[in-house]
């Protein structure tokens, strides 16, 4: 997809971070934009400052792990456009720890949010693009932590990694059925966003009860998660991963990567473990010039 405007493009997490900066970007081209959230007041301010950008612009309160709202958003985009053309399954959240720290509630609340809210924005908007039978893109945000591993944040790299083999499935898929629609993933580093604060949209139904989940008491846990809070303020600003997603979106590049060279070791690192059938290599992040 070369030309944007006056085409429709549908962002979920799109009250800040990466999504409000694809949903700016968009609006820049001329697009109409529907920006979904989970995260009413932000949302709605989102909403108003797209609309002043002069396009137009609707916001549809989301959660994407909810099939029933991603089918809501789905259905009230074609109400309100007749049409979607870009889709960027961006809504994302941290949490948890490791493989067996986590509690259900971690990896119900991250796999739900990450992987399943990709999988809804795929069953319901692919076939309405099918049907279309114009061209049209789809962007699936993961992360750096879906194409390496590394200990701890295991429901964050399980889920990231899920949105890549589902994304290249895809990818392959459309080819075969001789669509027009195109794929990317997008795995940025790190990127200066809230997510260090995303269990402030935690629902309660699936919040930790009182001595489960991470103790953040323990002065361990009170480093790393000033390390990880540190990292993302020293990452690279929304706009600049957004400005290379749509680079990628015009040169239909599938693997988008905005600032994932300080990556690139442990990515080495894993893919010749698996070659060579050699137990994985633990690569620490501390090492990496981020």
């Amino acid at each position: 997809m070369k030309d944007f405007k006056d085409k429709v493009a549908v962002i979920t997490g799109a009250a800040s971070g990466i999504g409000y900066g694809l949903a700016e970007r968009a609006a820049k081209e001329g697009m109409k934009v529907v920006l979904a959230d989970v995260e009413e007041d932000a949302l709605a301010q989102a909403e108003k400052n797209i609309k002043a950008l002069g396009v137009d612009a609707l916001a549809v309160k989301t959660d994407v792990s909810k099939a029933d709202d991603v089918k809501a958003l789905a259905d009230k985009t074609l109400d309100a456009f007749g049409a979607v053309h870009l889709l960027c399954n961006n809504a994302g959240v941290g949490g948890g720890s490791g493989a067996w720290q986590s509690t259900l509630a971690d990896w119900q609340w991250t796999l739900g949010v990450n992987l399943w809210g990709v999988i809804h924005g795929v069953h319901y908007f692919v076939p309405i693009m099918l049907k279309q039978g114009n061209e049209c893109h789809i962007v699936n945000t993961a992360s750096m932590a879906g194409l390496i591993t590394y200990p701890g944040s295991d429901t964050y790299m399980v889920s990231k990694h899920g949105v890549v083999a589902l994304s290249e499935a895809l990818c392959y898929e459309l080819r075969i059925a001789g669509s027009k629609i195109e794929v990317s993933v997008m795995c940025p580093g790190y990127i200066r966003t809230n997510i260090m604060d995303c269990e402030r949209n935690r629902p309660v139904e699936l919040a930790n009860k009182p001595g489960e989940g991470i103790d953040i008491s323990d002065p361990q846990i009170q480093a790393m998660m000033r390390a990880g809070r540190q990292a993302v303020e020293n990452g690279i600003p929304p706009q600049q991963a957004v400005d290379i997603a749509f680079d990628a979106i015009r040169e239909n590049k599938f693997y988008i990567l905005p600032n994932g060279e300080p990556f690139t070791p442990i990515i080495q690192a894993r893919m010749e473990d698996i070659l060579q059938q050699r137990n994985p290599t633990a690569v620490p992040l501390e090492s990496l010039d981020l």
